[in-house]
């Protein structure tokens, strides 16, 4: 059992915070931006609440975050109110943020300088596989501080690696977004083409998903696409923000993906739509539009 801090409480920050305490029986104290997040959580499951993240970080062994972007986690970490203002000699941070490469370096290396540890660890799942505790965590950071924080990380993960040095995380995660963005266009093309051959999408489905087209995406998302609704998961909004990471990086290390600013494109429609908070599986809508 370790003491812990958990800053950021959204709709996949709370739940895993939440598994922290109770499935890992660990205590906790939470930190939000909005104070009555945190009351709320402490209200549910116990633990304690800190009105900045230097004081939830206070003789913490880990401090876990998972928040929206690289300065919504400078925010978090670094000044006089920041987390490793009050983190002890030797605790470690464990960043959930989907965010840059670059700010992950930047952080391990400013936590080496003060003593403490740091590891960036992206996760997929979605908001469901956060409720659910089966998230997968892709991790960067020096071989010891993953050792130690995997077992606290398997509360809310059904798997978990380390992928290399600080920013291994998030690069990963970057290509988790590139993959998802080709099969949920790909899975959006197929049944906009089987309703316009006067196909059953249902039906097709249920043959095509034996065989090699079988994906998450059209497992998890088919039915809800089929009936046109786009509430269900992670939202327009925030894979563009993620795919505006991966250009980022890819304008560094002269990656191309074609394929992939295309899919962006096709976001940037669905926003105008009225769709940034539609989940991505919503690139079909645009299709019927």
């Amino acid at each position: 059992m370790a003491r812990l801090a958990f800053l950021g409480l959204g709709v996949m920050g709370s739940p895993m915070a939440g598994h922290l305490a109770k499935r890992g029986g660990h205590g906790v104290t939470v930190y939000n931006r909005t104070p009555e997040k945190a009351r709320a959580w402490v209200a549910r499951y116990g633990g304690d609440s800190a009105p900045t993240p230097m004081e939830a970080a206070v003789g913490c062994d880990f401090i876990f975050a998972c928040v929206g972007n690289d300065d919504d986690l400078r925010s978090i970490t670094l000044g006089p109110n920041g987390a490793f203002a009050g983190m002890k000699p030797g605790a470690i941070f464990v960043d959930h943020t989907t965010a840059s490469a670059n700010v992950a370096r930047e952080l391990h290396a400013e936590a080496g300088r003060l003593g403490l540890g740091f590891v960036d660890a992206p996760v997929s799942g979605g908001q469901a596989g956060a409720e659910n505790g089966a998230l997968t965590v892709m991790c960067g950071g020096g071989e010891p501080d993953y050792t130690a924080a995997e077992p606290i990380i398997a509360a809310f993960a059904k798997s978990c690696r380390r992928m290399g040095g600080p920013g291994a995380g998030q690069l990963t995660k970057m290509v988790n977004q590139i993959c998802i963005a080709g099969l949920v266009q790909g899975l959006s093309e197929g049944l906009y083409f089987a309703e316009k051959a006067g196909l059953d999408p249902q039906l097709v489905i249920d043959v095509i998903s034996k065989g090699a087209a079988q994906s998450w995406q059209m497992e998890n998302r088919h039915k809800t696409m089929i009936a046109n609704e786009y509430s269900f998961g992670f939202a327009v909004d925030w894979m563009r923000k993620d795919l505006g990471i991966c250009f980022d990086e890819a304008r560094r290390n002269g990656a191309s993906l074609p394929a992939t600013a295309l899919v962006d494109q096709f976001y940037a429609e669905v926003q105008k739509m009225g769709g940034g908070r539609w989940d991505t599986s919503s690139l079909l809508a645009r299709m019927k539009k």
